[in-house]
């Protein structure tokens, strides 16, 4: 047998006791503890160095925990699924892999996502698709807005063609009116208009403002969701009231302006008045389809209540200087404009004899807006008439008898 073949066999018996240290890894034994080498054969040496300076390299390697495994050695699976799980679990005991976190951030994206795209691509649809929180006038057939769950996308709605789109932008235009034009009137000098009657037209300005700005965003965000169109369905009514309650203040103030006693028991059942409509107003039920007469009726006896010191005036003062003086007759306009928008909105025309042809325009709530603004445009040029002719007249002939706010 030649010295090659007893090489061969000595590393054979070598590796059959060799101890495995990691199952699934053979380690890398010396070449010099494997075969013998013989020094007698030519160019041994030259191999020898070689494959000495290769084992110091995997020995470093396994003094660090990695190993050197053969290229031919096949990994065990087994094993590593086994370790794969062990670390997951580890990650999870320990919060660093939270899969309940990542499918709950993946809903939200996912729902985000939805309603993004809901919000950019939502149509019209007919009232027989609306849910019951959204069903008001059975007379108005198709172009309603669905529920839209986001302020932004009800904001942004009001560019766009709809049953509502006419409601918003009238009052919306009005609110703005109104706005300019108290700037203006509290912006003179007090020379020109003094402390006094800013403060008396200004409650007739905050009235119209708050009625008209409440009503533009009631009609904006009521898709919204059922409870925020139930909370800003009470605002609208709210601002109704504090409309009526402005409005009567400077007719008050400048009709009985010499007249200390009739003009404090008016003030104080107008403020009583209006604070019961406002309480009536925040009752859970009253902005329901079926209480549309109540609320009509509500408002136009608030309204009407403004004829008992009208008589009284016109008794007191006869009825040429009522018309003249008191400009009793804008103030009787005023009212019957009120009084037709409140039937318009009552009885529902003209779409209650023409059901699905005033869907989107001259809708009897649209008509309602427009003589709302009409009424309170009417009743601020009769107040202004009133403050001219009390500028001309001058003081009371008894300064003790005026009223001081």
């Amino acid at each position: 047998m030649s010295q090659y073949e007893d090489a061969i066999l000595e590393a054979k018996e070598k590796e059959e006791i060799l101890p495995m240290e990691l199952e699934g890894v053979r380690h890398r034994i010396p070449w010099s503890d494997r075969v013998l080498l013989n020094s007698e054969i030519p160019g041994l040496h030259e191999v020898k160095e070689l494959l000495e300076d290769d084992d110091a390299s995997c020995l470093a390697e396994e003094e660090d925990g990695v190993g050197c495994p053969l290229p031919s050695t096949p990994e065990d699976d087994h094993l590593l699924d086994c370790e794969m799980t062990e670390v997951l679990k580890a990650g999870v005991l320990s919060d660093e892999i939270d899969l309940g976190a990542l499918a709950h951030n993946a809903a939200e994206q996912a729902e985000e996502f939805v309603r993004k795209v809901w919000e950019a691509s939502w149509k019209q649809c007919h009232f027989r698709n609306l849910p019951r929180w959204l069903q008001d006038n059975d007379f108005l057939h198709a172009g309603h807005r669905p529920p839209l769950p986001s302020f932004y996308a009800c904001f942004k709605s009001i560019f766009r063609i709809h049953t509502e789109t006419g409601n918003i932008w009238t009052h919306l235009l009005g609110c703005v009116a109104f706005i300019g034009i108290a700037i203006f009137f509290l912006t003179q000098p007090p020379i020109e208009i003094q402390l006094e009657e800013k403060l008396v037209f200004g409650t007739f300005f905050a009235g119209a403002i708050i009625c008209l700005g409440m009503s533009f965003a009631f009609h904006t965000v009521h898709c919204h969701s059922e409870c925020v169109g139930k909370l800003f369905s009470k605002l609208d009514y709210c601002g109704i009231a504090m409309l009526i309650m402005g409005s009567f203040v400077p007719w008050l103030y400048y009709g009985f302006y010499c007249d200390y006693q009739p003009k404090l028991i008016y003030l104080s059942v107008v403020v009583v008045l209006g604070i019961t409509s406002i309480v009536v107003s925040l009752w859970e039920r009253f902005g329901e389809p079926s209480y549309r007469p109540l609320r009509a009726g509500v408002f136009m006896g608030f309204g009407l209540s403004g004829v008992i010191p009208a008589v009284h005036y016109a008794i007191a003062e006869g009825w040429f200087k009522a018309i003249s003086q008191a400009s009793l007759g804008w103030l009787i306009l005023m009212g019957c404009l009120y009084i037709l928008g409140a039937l318009f909105y009552a009885l529902r025309v003209p779409e209650r004899f023409f059901p699905g042809k005033f869907d989107i325009w001259f809708q009897s709530h649209q008509i309602f807006h427009v003589l709302v603004i009409a009424a309170a445009f009417v009743h601020y040029h009769g107040i202004t008439e009133m403050a001219m002719h009390r500028m001309i007249i001058g003081d009371c002939t008894n300064p003790s008898q005026v009223l001081a706010f």
